[in-house]
């Protein structure tokens, strides 16, 4: 699952501001089911904000993990990378602020869900989840590639 912790001064977004740029990371993941998207607004105070040792109410700073997908490739990195950028642009880029991005790849065997592990990609059970939106359990069966 893809989590998004976006650090910013309280006050940036408004809550209209974060559910557009929420659902626009999400649809990044198209592959993916959607309840594996999270995305988490971290509001802080402007006195817990620095940059270079000031504080500061200009930037924002966005940290990915990806664990259902990783390893995806320099190409398809970039083109999430870009996706990303392009859900906040409208809110960050276009209101003059500055930010930062990365992703972090977790290792997939230290995931689960529902206290489940997760399908492998493409797999009946993986189409289960996405379509139910949710973790349910699976059996061996379900979870093989065709």
């Amino acid at each position: 699952m893809p989590l998004h912790r976006i650090y910013s001064v309280k006050g940036v977004f408004s809550p209209e501001d974060k559910k557009a740029i929420a659902e626009g990371i999400t649809k990044v993941y198209s592959v993916l089911p959607k309840f594996y998207v999270v995305v988490v607004f971290i509001d802080t105070d402007l006195d817990s904000f620095y940059i270079g040792g000031k504080p500061n109410d200009r930037f924002v700073r966005i940290v990915t993990q990806h664990l259902a997908r990783t390893n995806i490739g320099s190409e398809r990195e970039q083109k999430v990378l870009d996706g990303i950028e392009n859900a906040f642009h409208p809110y960050v880029r276009d209101r003059g602020l500055d930010w930062e991005i990365h992703i972090e790849q977790m290792e997939r065997e230290t995931w689960r869900e529902n206290g489940l592990a997760p399908p492998m990609p493409g797999t009946d059970a993986e189409k289960h989840w996405a379509e139910v939106d949710k973790a349910v359990p699976f059996t061996k069966g379900e979870d093989a590639r065709h």
